[in-house]
């Protein structure tokens, strides 16, 4: 039988997989960008590169509790400009012609597989697809932080914004790297294994925070704390355990140590660019700094409670699960769960080993068939 750690780590993990964005559509989402890319490479700038950021590149995509359910994928659009050449408003409003025309062309040319839309946000433009939306920010090279910074824009700021997505990813990877190594030994090879296809435990965490945030803060979008916070605490407080449901805990006991105060403003530091702070919104808004300690008491609080179901069986599991997660990916899980229970009762049945182990560590397990609405019958 398992531990309930194992079998909260199951849980939790079958369930984000539910929320995980789907290998069909991240094909579709690949092509529309990589052709987003190329046509404004040819028209745009010679020196034009469009690269994938933010959860998309750290394979940490949660689907929306939105009516659409839309996933956000976040775009790099590089040119080769010197600060001094362009103004922020500039750089957006040409990349936003651009973008503009590419919807255009696709519209002439009689392809279906165009953006819906096109709308200026304060960062960014957004490309509306179905299933999914682009958030297409524009930035240029920062020659104070090479090889990687760049400088984007912001419509509420007067100065050009650091940040390096590049040198995050690498960060995020490298936090997450010794239990992938483990996991991709199981396959033929480290190409057989995709960062999209398997998640390590940090990826996992990751995204239990950003779904318990999502939900938390569904009627409150304006406070709610921003994903590359999320992951950026997680990255920091994450300690190696191959077991996710330890690790959850481990990331919630540690992360508010990375939450710095220099002189009288609070302070998340990008690992990859120091100049990059992903609290600032706190020193303008208290009200979000609040925020966030509400929700991280909230999901402490669930965690805890789990750890404590010793012994109380996967029905009581299940009805906390629900009080604080979505219903359907939980029941979706658990059904998974209980299906493989059975099957492993099965094998064990087949080869005399329960039979064998039963009288050591117990009565016979009996089949479980769980229906969904928090109940486990058991024949």
């Amino acid at each position: 039988m398992d531990t309930l750690p194992e079998m909260l780590s199951m849980l939790l993990d079958g369930a984000v997989d539910v929320l995980d964005i789907s290998e069909d559509l991240r094909e579709v989402a690949v092509s529309a960008y990589e052709e987003v890319g190329a046509w404004l490479a040819e028209r745009g700038n010679p020196g034009c590169r469009i690269y994938p950021q933010g959860s998309f590149l750290l394979g940490t995509v949660v689907r929306p509790g939105t009516p659409r359910g839309d996933y956000d994928i976040d775009l790099v659009i590089w040119l080769l400009l010197a600060r001094e050449s362009i103004t922020q408003n500039d750089l957006k409003e040409r990349i936003g012609g651009l973008l503009a025309d590419y919807r255009q062309w696709k519209a002439d040319q009689g392809h279906a597989d165009g953006p819906d839309s096109i709308e200026s946000r304060r960062r960014c433009w957004t490309l509306g697809y179905k299933g999914f939306h682009l958030d297409v920010l524009p930035v240029i090279p920062d020659d104070e932080h090479p090889p990687t910074g760049v400088l984007l824009t912001d419509e509420n700021l007067f100065r050009w914004q650091h940040s390096d997505p590049i040198g995050y990813a690498a960060w995020f990877k490298a936090r997450s790297e010794t239990v992938r190594q483990f996991v991709a030994k199981r396959h033929a090879s480290v190409a057989d294994v995709p960062t999209w296809q398997t998640r390590t435990p940090l990826q996992r965490v990751v995204q239990i925070l950003k779904w318990h945030c999502m939900i938390t803060f569904a009627a409150d979008l304006d406070n709610r704390p921003p994903s590359i916070l999320l992951t950026t605490l997680a990255g920091r407080a994450y300690d190696g355990e191959s077991d996710l449901f330890t690790a959850v805990r481990v990331v919630l006991d540690n992360m508010t140590q990375f939450v710095e105060r220099r002189g009288d403003e609070w302070w998340v530091p990008n690992p990859a660019h120091e100049q990059e702070n992903f609290t600032d919104k706190w020193n303008d808004y208290p009200e979000r700094r609040k925020a966030f300690y509400h929700w991280y008491d909230q999901i402490t609080i669930t965690m805890n409670d789990l750890a404590g179901m010793e012994g109380k069986g996967l029905d009581a599991v299940y009805s906390r699960l629900i009080e604080t997660f979505d219903r359907e990916p939980v029941t979706k899980s658990c059904l998974r769960y209980t299906a493989e229970m059975n099957k492993k009762q099965l094998r064990m049945g087949a080869t005399g080993l329960l039979t064998a182990s039963a009288s050591a560590t117990g009565p016979r397990v009996r089949q479980h068939t769980f229906d969904g609405h928090g109940h486990l019958s058991r024949s």
